[in-house]
């Protein structure tokens, strides 16, 4: 009896020969408050979801007025969504549901002009 979103994230393998896979677990927005929270990861030490390749997918909420800020390292580029809310990314408006692929930069700064919760690929 209650309406839900999904948010269905595909991640192409870098791995050869590695098998599709799925996974489901639940993510308290109290534990992304204010902070990414690695909620899928091709690196077996994140605590997450399991995937096959060198990627991670975060998940953060912010209130109307907060920032955050992730480096990326060298090689590395991002693909952020706002799944709910309005910010500011590096300078450029997002609105829900708006995707945003970033490359060639050190640091994401986002900020948030509605409450958000936000969904990022970091990969190579």
């Amino acid at each position: 009896d209650e309406t839900t979103t999904l948010f269905q994230i595909w991640i192409e393998t870098d791995r050869p020969g590695a098998k599709p896979s799925w996974g489901q677990r639940e993510f308290p927005k109290s534990d992304r408050s204010g902070r990414f929270t690695v909620m899928a990861s091709g690196e077996p030490g994140d605590g997450a979801l399991p995937i096959n390749a060198d990627a991670k997918v975060l998940g953060a909420t912010l209130k109307a007025g907060e920032s955050l800020t992730y480096d990326l390292a060298e090689g590395r580029r991002a693909y952020l969504v706002p799944a709910v809310g309005e910010v500011e990314v590096n300078g450029e408006a997002l609105n829900a549901r708006d995707g945003a692929a970033i490359v060639d930069e050190a640091q994401v700064t986002i900020t948030a002009k509605a409450d958000a919760e936000l969904v990022m690929v970091d990969s190579r």
